[in-house]
């Protein structure tokens, strides 16, 4: 049975294939842009793909394959599913299967607010009830003291919430190119800074891990 301590602290794969454990973060997404970005041009390449709808359905039946190939190799290579990437490729397949069912992109398109609340309601849930949850989210790959998880959880459960609130506007309000090229290459940049502004209280409190066979 899988350990509380193998969800929170990155395995030796990941330590040994970090490149790897990126690409296959991102790599969803790139293939989401790409689809919506020429989609007409695939399914004159692909005809059968006409019968799964516009650019943006046709980008998200590529998402959905290209996230179950992700979560299956990041099993074989990192032998467990990180929970934050297994959680949104299970949001993933259920909305991207609506989304072209009903020939609606309003699901999928509201897939990035689902997963953020469901996030951030759990990290803040968390606080509420004493527990610093961010380390199985995200299979931190430091160790902090309480006081540095319970303030880096609340930072994060709140980011995650601006984020869904950032991308309904997103989608109401604008195109859905431009919502794509949000999704793509504004979200990924808006985390990246948000994360490294984290770093001095994440510095202040990281404490040193016991190393291996040595005494508490």
């Amino acid at each position: 049975m899988q350990t509380i301590e193998s969800d929170t602290k990155p395995t030796k794969e990941e330590k040994q294939h970090p490149g790897l454990k990126m690409a296959l973060e991102l790599g969803p997404l790139l293939v989401f842009f790409f689809g919506n970005l020429r989609g007409e041009w695939l399914v004159q390449k692909f005809p059968a793909l006409s019968a799964v709808g516009g650019p943006l359905l046709v980008a998200t039946a590529l998402f959905m394959v290209a996230t179950v190939i992700s979560l299956v190799i990041s099993k074989i290579v990192f032998k467990h599913l990180p929970v934050m990437p297994f959680v949104s490729g299970v949001v993933v397949m259920v909305f991207g299967s609506l989304s072209i069912w009903l020939q609606d992109e309003t699901f999928i398109k509201m897939k990035p607010t689902i997963v953020n609340t469901l996030f951030g309601v759990v990290l803040l849930g968390g606080l509420f009830f004493g527990k610093s949850l961010l380390g199985y989210v995200f299979n931190a790959a430091f160790s902090l003291n309480e006081e540095g998880w319970r303030k880096l959880t609340l930072r994060w459960g709140i980011f995650f919430l601006f984020l869904a609130v950032l991308n309904e506007v997103v989608w109401r309000n604008f195109s859905d190119e431009a919502w794509v090229n949000f999704k793509v290459w504004g979200t990924m940049p808006i985390t990246i800074l948000f994360t490294l502004s984290q770093m001095p209280l994440i510095m202040r409190h990281s404490v040193e891990e016991p190393k291996s066979g040595s005494e508490v």
